[in-house]
């Protein structure tokens, strides 16, 4: 059996582009995950039950408990955002330019 090489990946980018995806997808890991690590922040400070959360977001506690248990494959960055709000929290979006070396 041949060995394997592992791919070392860095960057999202690096790893949307080992797994044959998109730069644009890799963002989109990276605004998912932003609001993930900021919703388990906001669990975790405000000790809330799963039950709590999926109430306030019409959702599932299920489906929370995935969520906050990095299981976002299925999941849209505005479920996350509508969860946040549920909370009493607000989204900023920041647009910026990303001047890249040719």
């Amino acid at each position: 059996m041949p060995r394997l090489k592992p791919i070392v990946a860095r960057t999202p980018e690096d790893l949307a582009k080992a797994m044959g995806l998109s730069a644009a997808a890799a963002k989109e890991w990276q605004v998912q995950h932003a609001l993930l690590r900021r919703l388990k922040k906001i669990v975790h400070k405000e000790k809330l039950t799963h039950a709590e959360i999926a109430m306030g977001a019409g959702t599932s506690r299920t489906r929370i408990t995935a969520i906050l248990n990095d299981d976002i494959e299925h999941v849209s960055s505005d479920l996350l955002i509508r969860i946040l709000g549920s909370l009493g929290y607000r989204v900023r979006v920041s647009v910026t330019r990303v001047d890249t070396v040719a």
